[in-house]
């Protein structure tokens, strides 16, 4: 499947779901932690502007349809690049978790030539790495918990924004039996 890069300045409907259907979240401190590595990975080269993911509503004494899957909408930065120049090599993910990277925001001037743009989808993959080995670690499983790869389309006008943005809000909106 042949999947499109994340553009500079755009944004993305993110989403994706645990294979076979599997779920992603069992309790509350999942969808915590996955928000975390969320800020962590993703925050330095993207907006998070909406996400959606079940939680159990205490007030309404009912649990989320939908622990098997997320949605995000991202916007993805445009003048980011990394401080140190290695900070997307494959052998450097491991160390990822270490912090030898850090995003730069170059807004207000040109970006030496010398420095490193980093690449979206990467960060991404990086999030969802950190957060597959946490689930496997804490509930004693092992192999892949998300598809691949991970479900991206690009919002390319206003209108399509706007039908985003309602859809990822209203997407946990079902009857209360």
């Amino acid at each position: 499947m042949q999947t499109e890069p994340l553009k500079y300045g755009h944004f993305y409907h993110i989403y994706n779901r645990g294979i076979n259907s599997c779920d992603l979240f069992r309790k509350p401190d999942n969808y915590e932690y996955f928000l975390a590595q969320n800020d962590k990975y993703i925050s330095p080269i993207a907006d998070t502007y909406a996400w959606v993911y079940p939680v159990k509503s205490f007030l309404r004494n009912f649990t989320g349809l939908m622990p098997n899957h997320f949605h995000l909408l991202i916007r993805v930065k445009e003048n980011v690049v990394y401080k140190y120049s290695n900070a997307d090599r494959s052998d450097d993910a491991v160390r990822f978790e270490e912090h030898k990277w850090e995003t730069v925001d170059l807004s207000a001037c040109e970006a030496p030539d010398s420095v490193k743009k980093p690449h979206p989808h990467l960060h991404f993959s990086h999030l969802f790495n950190s957060y597959s080995r946490y689930f496997n670690k804490r509930y004693d499983r092992h192999g892949s918990l998300f598809e691949h790869p991970f479900r991206r389309k690009l919002i390319d006008h206003v209108k399509y924004l706007k039908h985003v943005t309602l859809y990822i809000h209203n997407n946990p909106v079902y009857p209360v039996k």
